[in-house]
């Protein structure tokens, strides 16, 4: 049983006030009592309102739940004045731009990767802040952006073979970053800026320079010996490390021992989608990480063979300028990612805190708690004065997923004021994150950004929550094409497009960030060399990787594109496309599928299924790097969790498959999946006793009765079975 402290109308669960009053209240200027007392007065009046939109989903998704099955083959013309009459479809508001003020520079002047971390894992989000920069070297020497031929093969020590095929793939790279007039670096000998200019020398008897000599900015060291370069180029950061007695170093023609990157320019410290957080314990932890990374405080123990290593975070990197313009002669450069915090959607409560005994909704615990903590940044007046700064501007940056239509963005909104009123923050203090990754927004996305105008920074693409949705909304339409055909049909394409055409029409470019979503396959650091330059290409000035090494790598697009220059190229574009984001992607009828297909769709869902929720309900673990079927592992969250149930749900519903087939994959692959977690010392089986398994019950329950949860969302039931699953092993 839960124990709670009584404060008012409320009930809080007696871990989460304490920290609230001894961690999160000290310093921050708002007294325990009339913190209390505003949130009981938003929770007063705005349950209501969030229960209203709740039920107003309900009653939509009935509607179109009714049309589908009453009007056989969609007619686009009269599908479309359907929606317009249920309230689905808004009528657009007329040009305007944003008028979001105080946003620092790394989301509203510069392009670079985005890392997005389970913030309960202290690890993970240390990692993240600290994943600013980035070293090549590394990044290139530990993937497979280089070959393991002729004898480059990655193994326990170093392999100079491989060392030397990362300097050549380095060299390369400077050769975009920062182009010579003549020749190239992969010549280069010597890197000399006592003249206060970059020489380079090419062998024996030839110099050369910068072709923009206005990217040299700074240095460390001495001028006449420096042991790093910075130089600039499309807004991001180069730093050339020099030392010529370094293990690296002295193999080097010029002497370089790395090259470091300006990688994640932004993180995500997330609440949400990667989090298992059920109950007090789980928030309160997420909490508690959140104010030690705005403190600055956060650190944990990393122990790799026989040592322990504390990790913490980075403090900012100090450079002489050449220009010699700043105080000081200093430049100083942030050492963190920037940092955003997602907040949870308007769906879940949690009894963490009670409201006239009911569990409130957990997107306003959020709100209040997370700004709360944000504020500690805020009052740090003097950014310069050693404490660890997040926002320099003053700003707290709040991500909220998962809100359908501009109604859900105008609660947000009223909530934010509320919570501002509450804390004593200016107006617009509280900035947000849209997720354009539910149909209804998509449609209406427009009208999302005007309901936010004064605070939106971010608005993104989430393909992975938007086919889930898109599933659950047109469940009845019909059969849904195979996953892996839905990426390459119209509808996403033109989904993609419309979101950065919106952006842009809406003054976002200079202001906010326009965002493209994840790379899946943490491992295929190559094929995403490949494939992810076309999101800045596409005017989008961030995107989503798995790893601090990913974003090293990505960060490389942006040298590849200026994005904002690609943005001038683009920014006629009127684009709307809501026929073909309204046009539903399902399985052709020219198209048949053998049972081998169906076989393999059926068990690639489940595999995935099983992989992702065994670890979600029985050890807590809300993001991880799932083996599929071909023991290639994927980045899981609940949104691939979300398409694969619904998935299969749709095709429950069409009868291509049966519950006896879905069963016969379940228990056939439960075995493969606890086969390829055997590894793990924490890990808790399915097999053999799958009907006691708490794990093989919820990803039963999220396929079979997929069809009727909340527009497909997995949380109602993840969170039971997890909170079943704690009370067993409580026991």
């Amino acid at each position: 049983m839960q124990d709670y402290i009584q404060r008012g109308q409320l009930k809080v669960a007696a871990e989460l006030d304490q920290f609230i009053e001894q961690e999160a209240l000290p310093e921050s200027k708002v007294s325990l009592n009339t913190f209390w007392q505003e949130f009981e007065n938003i929770l007063h009046d705005l349950v209501p309102k969030n229960e209203g939109l709740l039920a107003k989903r309900d009653k939509l998704q009935a509607q179109i739940d009714s049309y589908c099955k009453d009007k056989g083959e969609l007619n686009l013309a009269k599908y479309k004045s359907f929606l317009n009459e249920i309230g689905y479809l808004k009528p657009e508001p007329e040009d305007f731009q944003i008028a979001t003020t105080n946003v620092d520079p790394e989301i509203a002047l510069m392009a670079g990767p985005q890392l997005v971390v389970p913030i309960n894992n202290a690890r993970f989000a240390l990692n993240a802040a600290n994943a600013r920069w980035g070293s090549l070297y590394d990044a290139a020497y530990g993937t497979d952006v280089i070959s393991t031929e002729n004898g480059a093969e990655q193994d326990s020590g170093y392999n100079p073979v491989r060392g030397q095929k990362v300097i050549v793939f380095a060299r390369h790279w400077l050769n975009t970053l920062c182009p010579l007039q003549t020749g190239n670096h992969k010549e280069a000998t010597h890197y000399d800026i006592s003249s206060g200019k970059l020489v380079v020398s090419l062998g024996t008897n030839q110099q050369t320079e910068l072709s923009d000599p206005s990217q040299l900015i700074g240095y460390q060291g001495k001028l006449n010996n420096p042991s790093s370069i910075l130089l600039v180029h499309n807004g991001l950061h180069v730093e050339i490390q020099l030392d010529r007695q370094h293990t690296i170093g002295k193999t080097d023609p010029a002497g370089i021992k790395d090259i470091l990157i300006e990688a994640a320019l932004t993180t995500i410290m997330d609440c949400e989608d990667s989090v298992a957080a059920v109950d007090a314990e789980d928030k309160t932890l997420v909490y508690r990480n959140w104010l030690g990374l705005m403190k600055g405080s956060l650190n944990v123990d990393v122990k790799k063979a026989d040592k322990v290593i504390s990790r913490r975070m980075n403090g900012d990197r100090v450079y002489t300028a050449i220009s010699g313009n700043t105080a000081k002669n200093e430049l100083v450069l942030a050492g963190r990612s920037l940092m955003f915090v997602r907040n949870v959607g308007h769906l879940m409560c949690n009894d963490a805190i009670l409201f006239n005994d009911k569990a409130i909704p957990e997107g306003i615990m959020d709100a209040m708690l997370t700004s709360l903590i944000g504020k500690h940044d805020i009052l740090v007046k003097d950014k310069g004065n050693g404490r660890f700064a997040n926002s320099r501007a003053g700003s707290i940056y709040v991500v909220k997923p998962k809100m359908h239509g501009p109604e859900e963005v105008a609660f947000t909104d009223l909530l934010f004021a509320r919570v501002e009123d509450a804390l004593g923050l200016d107006r617009y203090t509280i900035k947000m994150g849209i997720m354009d990754e539910e149909r209804r927004t998509t449609v209406n996305l427009k009208a999302c950004i005007h309901a936010a105008k004064e605070r939106v920074v971010f608005i993104n693409t989430g393909f992975l929550d938007r086919t889930g949705d898109e599933i659950h909304t047109s469940m009845l339409q019909g059969v849904f094409a195979p996953k892996a055909q839905l990426k390459s049909m119209p509808w996403i394409h033109a989904y993609e497009k419309a979101n950065v055409a919106n952006g842009l029409a809406a003054g976002l470019s200079g202001k906010a960030q326009i965002g493209k979503g994840m790379w899946p396959v943490p491992d295929q650091m190559a094929n995403m060399m490949e494939a992810k330059l076309a999101h800045p290409l596409s005017g989008a000035n961030t995107a989503w990787v798995p790893s601090p090494t990913a974003a090293t790598l990505h960060a490389l697009h942006y040298h590849q594109c200026d994005v904002f220059a690609r943005r001038d190229e683009i920014a006629g574009d009127k684009f709307n496309g809501l026929d073909e984001i309204l046009s539903v992607p399902l399985l052709e009828e020219s198209t048949s599928l053998n049972q081998e297909q169906i076989q393999y769709e059926l068990d690639n869902n489940v595999q995935g299924i099983l992989g992702y929720v065994v670890r979600w309900v029985h050890q807590g673990i809300g993001c991880s790097k799932v083996p599929d079927l071909a023991n290639v592992g994927l980045m899981e969250d609940r949104a691939t969790l979300r398409i694969s149930s619904q998935h299969l749900a749709n095709w429950l519903e069409h009868d291509i498959i049966s519950e006896q087939q879905v069963d016969e994959a379940m228990q056939r692959l439960a075995k493969l999946v606890d086969e390829q977690n055997s590894g793990d010392l924490e890990y808790i089986t399915m097999t053999p006793n799958i009907n006691d398994s708490i794990a093989f019950q919820a990803a039963r329950e999220l396929i079979f009765k997929g069809k009727e949860q909340p527009n497909g969302y997995t949380e109602p039931v993840l969170h039971a079975k997890r909170k079943e699953m704690k009370a067993s092993l409580h026991r």
